[in-house]
């Protein structure tokens, strides 16, 4: 005689189901990616992501309040700035368009804020920091960095994410914010960020497309993953509190290994290209729409503690 699994027969009734589930998305883990837009008057809508906008500094407040009422464990904010020059230098303006928006959040809510920190968006080439002749200049950028860290920190930032993956950044970062008596605020650091295909819509939103070249000199080899734990040990050793991986479904072996190699919180950033895929195949009938639920299941399931996802939003109205 086999023994029964009555567990595994009675799956179908949801109770069960729920109660024996090892994993499942969790709104409060799950993190909102917004951008606002210092030039728009209106919500703009962003090619390749449906149900995703670009929101003025006039209405970034009301619609994070909504965000925050809806249980979700915070935003990831990043800036479109009117302007944009060699050096990046509106990304640390104090009156610049993250400062700002940070600053109108506080006023409606109390949503947890975690400010994306890189250059792209600022520079006029779109790399990720100071440029010497065609090639980033390390060391030169950490210097942006800090300055842009302290405007975040006087603006009020929960959180600071440093996306630029330089050499050094989080130990710099760290420095800065202690040396200036802001030691409670937490670094959540892009450790294992892949120079991917799939940021493609990001960039349209965020006005981020590199000018020429590309990013792979200090992005990660998407053929790599035992380099993701030495990325993720450096910045830990440097003060890191949180790591991320970036992609996310693509990427569940980094997830999974990089869960075994540390104690740290883990996020998981489930990207713009990855969104728009799931959402086509979707709307096209291709996929069922608990293709959603299983894309939002699997990082959990693989290790990470916090999602980052362009579903956030509309799994929190569902859920």
């Amino acid at each position: 005689m086999f023994p029964i699994q009555r567990l595994r027969r009675n799956r179908n009734d949801e109770r069960i189901r729920d109660l024996l589930a090892e994993s499942r998305p969790d709104k409060s883990k799950m993190i909102m990616p917004v951008f606002v837009s210092e030039d728009a008057a209106n919500p703009e809508p962003i090619s390749g992501m449906k149900g995703i906008f670009r929101y003025p500094l006039s209405m970034i407040g009301e619609y994070c309040k909504k965000l925050d009422q809806s249980g979700l464990g915070g935003i990831l904010l990043f800036g479109v700035p009117s302007r944009k020059d060699e050096i990046g230098s509106e990304a640390y303006n104090d009156n610049g368009v993250v400062q700002k928006a940070i600053r109108e959040i506080k006023k409606s809510s109390k949503i947890l804020i975690i400010a994306d920190l890189c250059m792209c968006e600022y520079t006029s080439h779109g790399h990720c920091g100071i440029l010497r002749g065609q090639n980033v200049d390390n060391d030169l950028t950490l210097d942006s960095y800090s300055k842009i860290a302290l405007s975040y920190a006087r603006a009020g930032v929960d959180v600071i994410a440093p996306s630029g993956m330089m050499d050094g950044q989080v130990y710099t970062i760290r420095k800065s914010l202690d040396s200036a008596g802001y030691t409670g605020i937490p670094i959540m650091s892009y450790s294992s960020k892949y120079a991917s295909s799939l940021y493609g819509p990001f960039r349209e939103a965020a006005g981020s497309t590199p000018s020429f070249g590309n990013r792979r000199s200090y992005q990660m080899d998407y053929r790599n993953s035992r380099e993701a734990i030495r990325e993720n040990s450096i910045d830990e050793l440097e003060g890191a509190d949180m790591l991320m991986v970036k992609p996310a479904i693509f990427y569940l072996d980094v997830i999974y290994r990089s869960r075994q190699s540390t104690n740290l919180p883990i996020a998981a950033y489930s990207v713009s290209g990855e969104y728009a895929m799931i959402t086509s195949a979707v709307e096209s009938g291709t996929l069922s729409e608990d293709f959603i639920n299983e894309a939002l299941t699997a990082p959990f399931r693989a290790g990470a503690d916090i999602l980052i996802t362009y579903f956030a939003e509309s799994y929190a109205r569902t859920h």
